[in-house]
């Protein structure tokens, strides 16, 4: 048996969707099918505004714009994201501020942000790793007194919650992805949620490449004209069908995905109680939507020993990202390894196990036997 590392799930309703949309001859954005993915994620998890987007990279560009980033700009962030967090703010000339992480969550320290805000910090961009919410309340309250914008990376967080509340419905700007690799896939897709009235307007204009076309759309003028600076940030109405399939699956791919979560937490307690291994720790505020599971080994060695021996038995286990302040980029700003100590030593040793909808029914059990078979090596 074969287990990825990831796989697409299909919920049965794709196909036809798809082809439903190809027959439209309406395959651009804000179409049906943008129309009816934008007020299902409205209806379902409260959000204020969505912008559905080619991907998460472009919504985290679209806010960026909508944020006004300017050359000079300081942006705080962790270190241990993905590039296109980091990215979607130096795109526009700003300088990015790394932060330490949480051990139990491997998300912002939200204790650390404040030290590192001078007069130049106009953003705050945290993420929810692994679809674990960050501590956004806290640091909602620091931008707050600083007079600052956050903006939440939720590419991970689709239907994960944080005090009763969806992650992405507190933050002023809130970037959510669609990639295959993420819970509800449309190939490629993303959505911005903005979640300042007095903002929207902009981002309608944004959006459809700095034009104010809507406003023809709507009646309001004969004529749309240049207005503001923008792009291409529409999702193709062809993909939305393919995501609103998937959407509308939400509850039960979440818990065929919860079986995951709870086989691997069996599996990994015995060895966390031993000191061996550390997985993720979240309160009783947090409600997870099951994206993924990681393990910080002992050791960078046993780490490696761990996925090794998966691999020999076809099963796709990887380390996580190198922590972005001591990748070539980041050193290009000046950042050495040892300026993030706990990101770095965290980032070495963590493992992400394979994860994905249909594990939840077929090969769960293969591969936590042989996820134990190979602990019980390295460890017995």
């Amino acid at each position: 048996m074969i287990i990825p590392f990831n796989k697409v799930y299909n919920s049965g309703k794709e196909e036809s969707y798809i082809i439903d949309a190809y027959r439209s001859g309406r395959h651009c954005g804000n179409h049906q099918y943008c129309n009816k993915v934008v007020s299902l994620m409205k209806k379902k998890h409260g959000f204020n505004e969505v912008f559905l987007v080619p991907s998460g990279t472009a919504a985290l560009e679209m806010g960026a714009v909508l944020a006004d980033i300017k050359p000079g700009d300081e942006v705080i962030l962790p270190s241990y994201t993905f590039s296109s967090t980091v990215n979607a703010v130096i795109l526009f000339g700003a300088i990015p501020v790394f932060c330490e992480i949480e051990k139990e969550t491997m998300n912002i320290d939200a204790s650390k942000i404040e030290a590192l805000i001078t007069p130049k910090t106009k953003m705050i961009v945290p993420i929810d790793y692994a679809g674990v919410s960050c501590e956004i309340d806290k640091i909602m309250q620091i931008a707050e007194k600083h007079n600052l914008i956050v903006m939440q990376d939720c590419a991970q967080s689709y239907g994960s919650y944080y005090k009763n509340k969806a992650c992405g419905t507190q933050a002023h700007l809130a970037a959510f992805s669609f990639h295959e690799t993420k819970n509800f896939n449309a190939g490629e897709g993303g959505a911005l949620v903005v979640n300042k009235d007095e903002w929207l307007q902009r981002a309608h204009f944004i959006q459809e490449k700095g034009t104010d076309r809507r406003l023809v759309l709507k009646g309001v003028k004969s004529k749309y004209s240049w207005v503001d600076k923008g792009s291409s940030y529409l999702l193709s109405d062809i993909l939305a069908a393919m995501l609103l399939a998937q959407l509308e699956s939400e509850d039960e791919m979440k818990s065929l995905r919860s079986n995951i979560t709870k086989a691997y937490q069996e599996l990994f307690f015995n060895y966390e109680k031993d000191g061996f291994v550390s997985t993720f720790k979240i309160s009783e505020d947090i409600k997870i939507n099951h994206h993924a599971f990681w393990v910080i080994f002992d050791t960078k060695e046993n780490a490696e020993l761990f996925m090794a021996g998966l691999r020999e038995k076809s099963i796709y286990a990887y380390i996580g990202y190198i922590p972005l302040h001591s990748a070539p980029k980041g050193l290009e700003y000046g950042y050495k390894k040892e300026d993030l100590s706990l990101t770095e030593d965290l980032g070495n040793r963590i493992v992400r196990l394979p994860f994905y909808t249909e594990l939840g029914e077929i090969g769960l059990d293969y591969c936590v036997q042989e996820m134990e078979i190979q602990l019980n090596k390295i460890y017995n």
